[in-house]
């Protein structure tokens, strides 16, 4: 402690040396020049004035504390007087009119002192805030960072491990019984197996989809993509999958131009149709819908189903389950059931671009709303 006491001791000391040498350096210039002037001006004694009124601004700018632009000032009125007042080379505090320079000098380097030390300590003290939001804006980074970490490996914890169960319990039932089963059996374990298998790759691109945003800066990089050239590509890969599925999709006539990641985009769109389809028990048509409002595009991904457990509204997208279960039906217990880790990554996606997501009921079922800011390309 004593150590570190006499440090701040010394550079006190070096930082007062460095004004006070400074100072004197501005006032031995501007005495200089004003010598120049009693040579060169009929009536010097305005520009003279004004030339040392200009160095005690000069050195409240560029020291610390009120001592040398009050220092200077008196110094400054001292010269004047000495130099370049009659008689020449003396000392005479008697001139008419001196005592009101002199005060008015010592009032503007006292002003000028007070001004410049309290806009250095404002500066100093809105510095110190800048780093302590950025501080806390780290740690607060840091804190989600770990908290998507803590939801993806909670929904990769189990929705792997489901489809994983399914595929090794229908596929060594087939192998252990297969002179024992019918044609159908035998097709409904393979059906088993292959839908547990698409629902593996499903996940495995939605965890290939987080590497694309930056560990570091938890951002993404974006570039000016068409919202309707996006919506198509994602649909498109939806029906390869649901083939029996229907999207209605209203977009604006214009073309939507947003900044995004158009395949992380897609990505988030495929998972909540594909969340849409399996979980609402619904033959209706899905709607997604893009929209306009306050420099953002909002994508409306609405379903006509079971609707959402509102007591699960604020957190299914931390990688749990939050669909509304019919007691009297009886779930099988495959892949279908989680899709935690598929909202999870949406969320984390759509914060990467600098948008939000949420989740709502309507009379008929869910609504998805995820919205992208319409920025300019850099």
């Amino acid at each position: 402690m004593q150590k570190t006491l006499t440090e701040m001791e010394k550079e006190y000391i070096r930082l007062q040396r460095k004004d006070f040498f400074f100072c004197f350096a501005i006032f031995a210039a501007v005495t200089v020049i004003a010598f120049f002037f009693t040579q060169r001006a009929s009536d010097p004694t305005l520009n003279i004035a004004m030339l040392y009124t200009l160095g005690i601004f000069i050195i409240t700018r560029y020291t610390e504390g009120y001592l040398y632009g009050i220092l200077f000032s008196l110094l400054s009125m001292l010269s004047m007087n000495f130099f370049f007042t009659y008689p020449y080379g003396t000392f005479n505090f008697t001139l008419e009119g001196y005592q009101m320079t002199f005060l008015g000098m010592l009032v503007i380097g006292t002003v000028t002192s007070a001004m410049s030390t309290n806009m250095k300590e404002q500066s100093r003290k809105m510095l110190a805030q800048e780093k302590e939001l950025a501080k806390k804006g780290k740690a607060l980074m840091e804190a989600e960072k770990e908290k998507m970490r803590a939801n993806l490996l909670r929904a990769v914890s189990h929705d792997l491990r489901t489809p994983l169960t399914g595929i090794i319990g229908n596929s060594a039932s087939y192998l252990e019984m297969e002179d024992k089963l019918s044609d159908d059996e035998k097709r409904d374990l393979v059906i088993y197996v292959n839908n547990d298998a698409n629902w593996l790759l499903n996940m495995v691109e939605n965890l290939l989809s987080v590497t694309r945003i930056d560990n570091d800066t938890a951002k993404v990089n974006k570039e000016l993509e068409s919202v309707d050239e996006v919506v198509s590509a994602a649909v498109i890969q939806f029906k390869k999958r649901f083939q029996n599925a229907e999207v209605r999709v209203k977009v604006s006539d214009e073309d939507i131009m947003v900044m995004m990641d158009a395949m992380l985009i897609q990505q988030v769109i495929l998972n909540i149709l594909q969340n849409a389809q399996l979980h609402a028990k619904s033959k209706q048509a899905l709607e997604l819908t893009i929209t306009e409002k306050e420099n953002n595009v909002f994508f409306h991904i609405r379903d006509y189903g079971v609707g959402i457990d509102e007591d699960k509204l604020e957190t299914i997208f931390d990688g749990e389950g939050y669909r509304k279960e019919n007691k009297d039906e009886t779930t099988r217990s495959d892949g279908y059931k989680g899709m935690g880790i598929g909202l999870s990554i949406c969320k984390t996606i759509i914060h990467a671009h600098g948008g939000e997501i949420r989740a709502k009921n309507h009379p008929d079922g869910a609504e998805f709303i995820f919205s992208l800011p319409e920025e300019t390309e850099e």
